[in-house]
């Protein structure tokens, strides 16, 4: 098997497939390292955000008696 592969290199490179390949794969890494960091990023600002919701304080003006016995059906 490891023959095979060596065998398959040696006709890619020779033939000048090799070239593009390496391009392929080199656009392939960095697309898969872009949805990676989007998702680091993303679930980053998802753990701040709810952090800074939970420390924010609920603003007392909109706090009424009505609205206290209030309930949604």
């Amino acid at each position: 098997m490891n023959e095979l592969t060596l065998e398959t290199l040696f006709r890619a490179k020779y033939a000048g497939s090799i070239g593009e390949m390496s391009s392929y794969v080199s656009l392939a890494v960095q697309t898969v390292a872009v949805m990676i960091g989007g998702i680091v990023l993303w679930r980053a600002s998802v753990v701040l955000h709810k952090k800074k919701k939970s420390q924010r304080s609920r603003n007392a003006y909109f706090d009424t008696p009505y609205s206290k016995g209030w309930k949604r059906k």
